[in-house]
This record gives C-alpha cells, sequence and structure tokens, in this order.
C-alpha cells in the first residue's frame, strides 16, 4: 500500500553544506536590468572578439542587414 506523501518528505533536500543560502535575496539583482534586455551566453572566444556590448550589438546588426540582402536576391 502507497505511503502519504508529506511536503517535509515529498522535495529531499539535495544542496550542499557548502552552498549557505540562508542570507540570500531572491531577485537582489532583478531591477537593474530592463525589461527588455535579453541576456544569452556566448563562448569566450567570440567574447574576446568584441570590446563591449555595443560592438557585439553592431555586429549583430551587420550580419542581420547582409542576410536579408541575401534572402531578397535569392
Amino acid at each position: 500500500m502507497p505511503t502519504k506523501t508529506t511536503e517535509s518528505t515529498k522535495f529531499k533536500d539535495t544542496m550542499r553544506p557548502e552552498y549557505d543560502m540562508t542570507g540570500g535575496v531572491r531577485g537582489k539583482y532583478a531591477n537593474r536590468f530592463k525589461g527588455d534586455v535579453v541576456m544569452m551566453p556566448i563562448a569566450p572566444d567570440v567574447a574576446a572578439a568584441f570590446p563591449d556590448a555595443d560592438a557585439v550589438n553592431d555586429a549583430l546588426r551587420l550580419l542581420l542587414k547582409a542576410a536579408k540582402k541575401v534572402a531578397q536576391a535569392a
């Protein structure tokens, strides 16, 4: 016969003791980002090619522009 699952046994605490989150604050840095910001990880070698976020955005805009021209020509 199945035993009744209680809230305390339903989720087993698997966090290691060295990861103590008792002083943590949820969403502490959330207000630093605008609502329309999309965070995407990029590879370290790609990140090294750009001095800042504006350079990445400029390169991506140029790539989008070139892709649209190629698509229109096809």
